[in-house]
């Protein structure tokens, strides 16, 4: 069934593209397999989907050693800032940053394993108060207080926009980003780039391809309904 899954997504991804007018190479789906075996992921990655997306650092460690060493793995969930020197030399991009705090314990990191990191910067564009993120109008600042690090490199945004029935209800969130997206890009910030847009899962990720997401993060729509224990 994940087969078929991974299909019918691809083929969704495709047609949002069309509509937008742009070239499906772009978008880079990530398979959310938080909660899942790796059975599942084994699956999956039959497929050639070689990114997955976990939430938590204990389960991306336990999952690491045991799959193929060419999985892009990003960590698209809260992480604490002592709980970095786990993930620092497994993950290709870490989506969820959202303080200089954080960044600077990512660059501590990253200097003693003598390698570079490239992260998100998440934004809570919807205001929500059970989200994680920085504020709309914070952003910026912070994001040319971590382009000061040497060996962190900020490739773009991320949101998580509001569990909804309707994905229509999303776009005005999806637009708010590429716009934040666009202005920063526009000040040309050293160590800074806005090629990646991280924003739309598995109920509303064409809507947020229409609005330019480069990375799409979808779980349920290829795993099935999550197994918390």
């Amino acid at each position: 069934m994940i087969k078929e899954n991974i299909s019918e997504v691809n083929s969704k991804i495709k047609d949002a593209c069309k509509r937008a007018g742009r070239n499906d190479k772009d978008v880079t789906l990530i398979a959310v397999s938080k909660t899942k075996p790796v059975s599942d992921i084994e699956e999956a990655y039959q497929t050639g989907t070689i990114d997955y997306g976990e939430n938590k650092v204990q389960e991306l460690t336990v999952k690491y050693p045991v799959l193929p060493k060419d999985i892009n793995w990003h960590l698209i969930g809260h992480l604490q800032t002592n709980k970095v020197k786990y993930i620092i030399d497994k993950v290709a991009l870490i989506h969820s940053v959202d303080s200089f705090k954080l960044a600077s314990q990512i660059e501590k990191e990253a200097v003693k394993h003598g390698i570079d990191v490239n992260i998100l910067i998440q934004v809570n564009v919807a205001d929500e108060d059970t989200k994680f993120g920085l504020g709309y109008d914070e952003t910026i600042d912070t994001v040319k207080e971590i382009s000061t690090l040497k060996n962190v490199h900020i490739k773009g945004l991320m949101t998580i926009a509001p569990f909804t029935d309707n994905p229509e209800d999303n776009r005005i969130y999806f637009k708010k980003l590429k716009e934040l997206s666009d202005k920063i890009a526009s000040l040309n910030i050293p160590n800074v780039e806005m090629q990646e847009l991280s924003m739309g899962m598995t109920g509303d990720y064409e809507v947020a391809i229409e609005e330019g997401a480069t990375l799409v993060r979808v779980g349920t729509g290829i795993f099935g309904n999550r197994c918390y224990q």
